[in-house]
Order: C-alpha cells, then sequence, then structure tokens
C-alpha cells in the first residue's frame, strides 16, 4: 500500500428535509491507501452510506474537499463524475440494481461497453467464469436467487477492473450462506484486480476482514481500528 487514492479533507453533509437542514456528516477527514481494505461500521443514521456516496461522487458534500486518484471530485459537474466513475471505480449495492430487462451477460458487459472496449461481451463472460455463473449468463434477474443476483452485480462492477471498489451492504439482503460466499468473492477479486476496498457493512465479522475500520457515530469518526498483521 502506498498513496491514498482516497482523501477527504474536512468533508460536511447537509441535507434539507420535512423537518429542516438535517447535519449528516461532520468534519470528515479520511485517507484511504492503495490496495487498502477499509470497512466503514456504526449504528444506523451515523452516516455510513453517505460516506460512502461521497466518495463515489454519488453524494455532493456540502463543503470540504473530496479526492479520488489525484482528482478532484467536488470540482467536477455531474457528466464528468460519471465518466470518472466508468473509468476507476465500480458500486456494489445492497438491493443489486441488476437492469431488469438484460440477461446476466448482457449487465455484466453494459459497463464495458459503455468505456468502448470491442471485447465487452468476452470479458463479461469471464467474470461470470469467476464469480461461478457462466451457466446462468443467459438468465434475466428475475429468473435468478438473491445470491446469484448480486454475484452478477460483483461481477459487473469489478469486470472494467476499477482502482476503487465501493460496496453498501453487500451481503444485507442475502442470508448467512449466500453472505459468506459473496464476502469470499468480494475479498478475492478485490485482490485479484487489485482494487481498493471500502465497504459498509452492520456485520461484524465481515468488518474484522478488513485491513481498518472506521467507526461512525452522529456523523463523526468515532474510532478507527487497524487489523493486526496475521
Amino acid at each position: 500500500m502506498s498513496a491514498a487514492v482516497l482523501s477527504l479533507q474536512d468533508v460536511t453533509l447537509s441535507l434539507r428535509g420535512n423537518a429542516g437542514l438535517v447535519e449528516i456528516l461532520h468534519d470528515i477527514t479520511l485517507d484511504v491507501k492503495r490496495g487498502e481494505t477499509l470497512g466503514l461500521v456504526g449504528p444506523s443514521g451515523s452516516g455510513k452510506s453517505s460516506l460512502l456516496m461521497i466518495m463515489g461522487g454519488l453524494e455532493r458534500a456540502t463543503s470540504g474537499q473530496v479526492h479520488a486518484l489525484g482528482q478532484d471530485l467536488t470540482a467536477m459537474d455531474e457528466d464528468d463524475l460519471a465518466r470518472f466513475r466508468r473509468d476507476h471505480m465500480g458500486v456494489v449495492f445492497q438491493s443489486f440494481h441488476l437492469i431488469p430487462t438484460m440477461t446476466a451477460l448482457e449487465n455484466v458487459a453494459t459497463p464495458l461497453e459503455l468505456a468502448g472496449d470491442p471485447k465487452a461481451f468476452h470479458r463479461a463472460h469471464d467474470m461470470l467464469v469467476s464469480v461461478g455463473l457462466d451457466h446462468r449468463a443467459d438468465h434475466y434477474p428475475a429468473q435468478m436467487s438473491g445470491g446469484e443476483q448480486q454475484r452478477v452485480a460483483l461481477a459487473r462492477a469489478l469486470a472494467p477492473e476499477p482502482d476503487i471498489l465501493l460496496a453498501d451492504e453487500p451481503t444485507g439482503n442475502l442470508d448467512g450462506a449466500n453472505g459468506a460466499a459473496i464476502v469470499d468473492l468480494l475479498f478475492g477479486l478485490s485482490r485479484e484486480t487489485d482494487a481498493t476496498l471500502v465497504l459498509v457493512t452492520h456485520a461484524t465479522e465481515l468488518a474484522a476482514r478488513c485491513d481498518r475500520t472506521v467507526h461512525l457515530r452522529d456523523g463523526h469518526v468515532d474510532a478507527t481500528e487497524l487489523r493486526a498483521a496475521e
């Protein structure tokens, strides 16, 4: 691990709701190093998912600076952010977010096609093999179990070989066995592609597999734990 691939400086987030302005994040300063696996943990409402969305440029900070791979995300417009994510980031959500009218192969190939990869479907097939779902290539999301859909979502996120992989409760909608399988794939494939992994989780056993864990409470960094070397 070396230089920071994600760097947040004095990041705050305020959102306006029915009850007025709500402070979500307060002066978050955090660096994530290349090749690191970082877990974001804390009680519901602590700001974990909001922080992850800011890291991915999916939510704009109210104030502060967010840099990824040396680029200032806070200075980018929506089109620039979309291109940056396409070229450098993969995102895995709790609820899969597969395109229901596309097969598993087409879902995985889509970001590759958008990036102009002439071998998009070949690469997509290889990724389905990596997650053990090449036999489901022609199946639609509705024809697959939750665990299978999350494997497709993981294959889609990693197919472009992103520098940064963001995962928001990737096992939240899965049973224990499927969740454990997804965790093994998540860590194994991120290592193989040398992606920096940041994940939000309530699962202590999942957080324990990360190099470092950041605990959030009420929008503040409450504590940081570094996993002992094995």
